[in-house]
């Protein structure tokens, strides 16, 4: 292999960390990222989430809630605590942290999604009091859907009704059986003063102003018996990673430091094992230890598995390795809209370099564009850099055409990187610009705000002519319109939320579709015959045969022309128009989904066959076949969790059950009851609201999409009816 390392970049990959920090909503992601970046020496002051000073919530919507809602990114410089005082192991040991701070509410999930995408590993932050929450098992599914690396931790052990233990026990039940506790907390609530690090059997505690002192000292004697246990058992479960020191364990040897940590490293970069610290950011109490894990646990750039893509013409796979020598391969992965040097993209460079001034080439658009300037990101700062390396993670101005999932690189080496997965929408909002000036300014906004937000579809109604915007919720989409009108000076009235609603199938049907046009002159003529069905879903993709293109679990296109009744050039045609007629329903008008179109017969005319004779003759079986095939519609269905003081538990469940719900369970939650349900998006508009009024403001609800689910006939039947209306 090529060197790794261009002799001009600061740091060589083994000393970079790509990681996020992510979790539920209030589990302290925000106040940790603090925390790192004050001692990490980038700022010389804690910005406090509750006073709204927060460096990575920046935009004035965050500041103004009190919640993370655009992914921050900032860059840091660590030098493992155990270093410090030897100037030698320090120079040697000083490692570059490229960190993204993420929303932890479901209605941002697309941020963490985007993220994990670019990321090498993750610190999957807990609370220590609710232990692993809805959101928190969310963050979990999106991390294993791109094997991110991931170490745990849990926070906030100073609060009142924490347990380490009870916590990392709901870390066993509810995201992974491989975990295993590595520290343990000295104390609890507010007798929490220190932790024990099980690896090297040593204490450590926190003093000065911000916790900047930490002295290591024996483990208390009363701690000793069960951080030995601990200790065993952790060392069992490293060794079930490990063959050799699974020998070595059974027949009663001895491991060093070095070794213990060396096989956790392992065992962490293949995503098989999950170590799990403790701490307390808000009371300074834990975080280098943490920072200290990032570099021995979490993996460089080097780490991984090389970066895999498809040439654009070809569609054979390419490799790219972390190096600098490759060609230059990148992700775009988050647009950001800048009032005054306008659009930002930020990437991450997975191979090779690019400098500020180049140009590099996008195989979506099979065009080039100019690198403007280059900028390494510290949440809403910037510093200009040169050039940006292999593993690094930067931000370009000067990019028109890309958009996010979008892969940037070399001209004469051209690949495809593999997509950014975005949550279905499932609530949508009319909007409709105040005044003429607001209109011409609207088109512009939502063009920005598209490109930044892949979970956020803009339409048009083809009947009203109105704007819907729909996004993954309410708060989602109040966000969106609060940005229209700060950022880009877009006033607009808005309709009530509505639930996107889509229709399916649920039986076969065949049919047949006829375009024929004669007026003078050449003439008209499409004829094709189709069969549809519901999708097969849980379908391995790679196995399909090639007659077969299938989009998820949303639309199939089966070619089984044979003989050429339809000539091939038309075929495009045929699946195009079966995709148009799956954007409105036979029953109501809404979105089609979870359908597979074979065409399997037709004829054409040797003059007068034309792509749209085709689309059109094919539109026309469609939706003849689709009134014949059992269509239904179908709503969103939501996990919701409610935490509630036990006295309201009656109340808050009856409730949920009375909007439709499924009670799926309950659980302890501390003094607390934790109820598990399935409900109908349609019946949870208000429902905050509706709850505080029930239980004094005392409960709290979570909810995520779940799926879709076909709806009641006799709410089918009012659904239709105002639709009509």
């Amino acid at each position: 292999m090529a060197n790794v390392n261009d002799p001009a970049r600061d740091y060589t990959l083994d000393k970079v960390r790509n990681f996020g920090i992510i979790a539920h909503i209030d589990a302290g992601k925000t106040t940790t990222s603090e925390r790192i970046l004050y001692y990490t020496g980038m700022s010389h002051k804690i910005g406090e989430v509750h006073d709204g000073e927060a460096t990575t919530d920046w935009m004035e919507q965050e500041k103004e809630r009190g919640i993370t809602i655009t992914a921050a990114a900032i860059t840091c410089f660590w030098t493992p605590t155990w270093a410090v005082g030897n100037k030698d192991l320090m120079a040697k040991n000083k490692h570059r942290f490229n960190i993204i701070d993420t929303p932890g509410h479901v209605d941002f999930t697309i941020e963490v999604e985007r993220s994990l995408r670019v990321l090498d590993g993750a610190v999957v932050t807990f609370d220590g009091v609710a232990g692993a929450e809805p959101q928190t098992e969310t963050v979990w599914r999106q991390s294993e859907r791109y094997h991110v690396p991931r170490i745990c931790y849990i926070n906030k052990l100073d609060r009142t009704g924490a347990d380490f233990n009870k916590a990392f026990k709901s870390i066993l039940e509810r995201l992974d059986k491989r975990a295993a506790r590595i520290q343990m907390p000295i104390g609890a609530e507010d007798g929490f003063e220190g932790i024990i690090d099980l690896v090297k059997m040593k204490a450590y505690y926190f003093s000065g102003e911000m916790g900047n002192t930490i002295d290591e000292k024996d483990v208390p004697a009363d701690y000793v018996e069960e951080a030995k246990k601990l200790r065993t058992e952790l060392i069992e479960k490293v060794a079930e990673t490990d063959e050799e020191m699974m020998v070595k364990y059974l027949e009663g040897g001895e491991f060093t430091v070095e070794e213990i940590k060396a096989a956790i490293r392992k065992a962490v970069i293949a995503t098989t094992f999950f170590p799990v610290f403790c701490g307390s950011s808000l009371k300074n109490k834990g975080v280098q230890l943490i920072l200290d894990a990032v570099i021995d646990y979490l993996p460089c750039p080097t780490d991984i598995a090389d970066t895999k893509g498809l040439n654009p013409d070809t569609e054979e796979e390419i490799t790219r390795k972390p190096s600098d020598a490759e060609p230059f391969t990148a992700l775009a992965f988050k647009m950001m809209s800048d009032p005054f040097i306008g659009q930002l993209v930020f990437f991450r460079v997975y191979a090779g370099k690019v400098e500020a001034g180049s140009y590099v080439y996008n195989p979506r658009t099979r065009n080039k564009e100019r690198i403007g300037r280059l900028v390494r990101l510290q949440a809403n700062k910037r510093e200009e850099i040169k050039v940006a390396y292999a593993g690094e993670i930067a931000a370009a101005v000067g990019l028109k055409d890309v958009i996010t999932s979008d892969t940037i690189c070399s001209e004469d080496n051209p690949i495809v990187l593999g997509k950014i997965h975005a949550a279905e929408p499932v609530i949508a909002l009319k909007i409709e610009p105040k005044t003429r000036a607001d209109q011409e300014k609207m088109g512009m906004a939502l063009s920005a705000l598209g490109k930044e937000d892949p979970s956020l579809r803009i339409s048009t109604d083809e009947e009203t002519g109105e704007t819907i915007l729909a996004g993954v919720g309410e708060l989602h989409l109040e966000i969106i319109v609060d940005r229209m009108k700060r950022e880009f000076g877009v006033e607009v009235n808005t309709g009530k939320p509505q639930v996107a609603y889509r229709e399916s199938i649920l039986s076969t049907a065949r049919a047949e579709g006829k375009y024929v046009k004669q007026s003078g002159g050449k003439g008209q003529y499409g004829h094709v015959w189709i069969n549809m069905k519901p999708i097969e879903r849980s379908v391995n993709l790679e196995e399909l045969p090639k007659n077969v293109k299938r989009d998820g679990d949303n639309f199939e296109f089966i070619n089984s022309i044979k003989g050429g009744v339809i000539p091939n050039e038309f075929i495009p045609a045929v699946e195009k128009g079966a995709k148009e007629a799956m954007d409105r329903g036979v029953l109501a008008g809404f979105r089609m989904v979870g359908v597979s179109i074979e065409a399997d017969d037709g004829s054409y005319h040797d003059v007068d066959s034309s792509e749209i004779a085709f689309k059109l003759a094919t539109m026309e079986a469609f939706r003849d076949a689709a009134k014949r095939a059992k269509p239904v519609i179908l709503e969103p269905i939501m996990s919701v969790e409610v935490v509630t003081p036990d006295q309201f538990y009656g109340d808050v469940s009856g409730n949920l059950s009375s909007k439709r719900g499924q009670i799926e369970g309950m659980e302890e939650r501390g003094v607390n009851k934790a109820i598990k349900a399935k409900v109908p998006l349609a019946e949870m508009f208000g429902y905050v609201t509706e709850l505080r009024s029930m239980t004094q403001g005392r409960a709290n609800p979570t909810m995520e999409f779940s799926h879709y689910e076909v709806v009641p006939k006799n709410v089918e039947a009012e659904i239709i009816k105002s639709r009509a209306q």
